[in-house]
């Protein structure tokens, strides 16, 4: 019995902290840090470093810029984007440390779940700011990035305390991202394709005035060829004299790179 909750402990905690690092890694170090350190959270031998204060004061430096940069419309998902490169590393090496000294076959199983779940939970977030942003008004930032934050919190007290809870929620929001994910993904591309319409107008106005100047250069050019074949024409002809053809043609010379100019 008590190996079972032991077990659901281990997997608890695992999916908790891999999830809620994908959502905000730095809230997740700050809450399990200060946890450790002031005894309300035992951790594995593996994650003690998570209790020292220079990992405290860095995680807690992180949050407070993040917390920030969180509501600010654009700059979240410019953030979001950055953090993909950390979150998800940061999701699976939490997971191999939460199972603590194990075969490694289990500590690479469970870096690649826990990487795995990272990343879900990292999606959904990034694409639901990135459709939050659509809207010009910076409550709906603030609310979102309050959400969160309460979010990871309670789920890591949840997962802490209450493992059978944590993981019977953990299964609901997997339900519910495999429902919103291609939600989200026709969202962000009906997002995209109404930008690039926005845009190419102006790249057509800007190609159709380019291709319709080029059109009267080459007409003017052609007339100014022509006008010339037609004076040496008159001059092999004898109708005008070699001194008139030259003033004609130093004429229609100096016009043309007088325009030009």
């Amino acid at each position: 019995m008590e190996n079972h909750e032991a077990i659901l402990t281990i997997l608890a905690l695992l999916m908790g902290t891999s999830w809620a690092s994908g959502i905000n890694l730095y809230a997740v170090l700050l809450v399990l840090g200060l946890g450790g350190v002031t005894g309300y959270i035992e951790l594995p031998p593996e994650l003690s470093t998570l209790e020292n204060p220079l990992v405290i004061g860095a995680a807690g430096i992180m949050y407070f810029v993040e917390f920030f940069v969180d509501k600010i419309p654009g700059a979240d998902s410019v953030w979001d984007a950055a953090h993909t490169f950390i979150r998800i590393p940061a999701g699976a090496m939490l997971a191999v440390g939460t199972v603590g000294d194990v075969a490694p076959a289990l500590e690479v199983a469970a870096g690649i779940l826990g990487g795995t779940i990272a990343a879900t939970s990292h999606t959904t977030k990034s694409s639901a700011r990135l459709l939050i942003n659509t809207s010009p008004e910076p409550v709906t930032n603030w609310s979102a990035s309050i959400s969160e934050d309460m979010l990871v919190v309670g789920g890591l007290w949840a997962a802490l305390n209450y493992p059978l809870l944590f993981l019977a929620l953990f299964v609901v929001f997997i339900v519910l991202v495999i429902w919103l994910l291609p939600k989200f993904c026709y969202l962000i591309k009906q997002f995209f394709i109404q930008i690039r319409k926005l845009i190419k107008p102006k790249q057509d106005t800007f190609n159709r005035n380019s291709n319709s100047l080029k059109s009267d250069e080459m007409i003017e050019e052609s007339n100014h060829l022509t006008t010339l074949q037609r004076l040496q024409q008159l001059r092999h002809n004898g109708m005008v004299t070699e001194t008139e053809f030259l003033e004609r043609k130093n004429k229609l010379l100096e016009k043309r790179l007088n325009k030009n100019l």
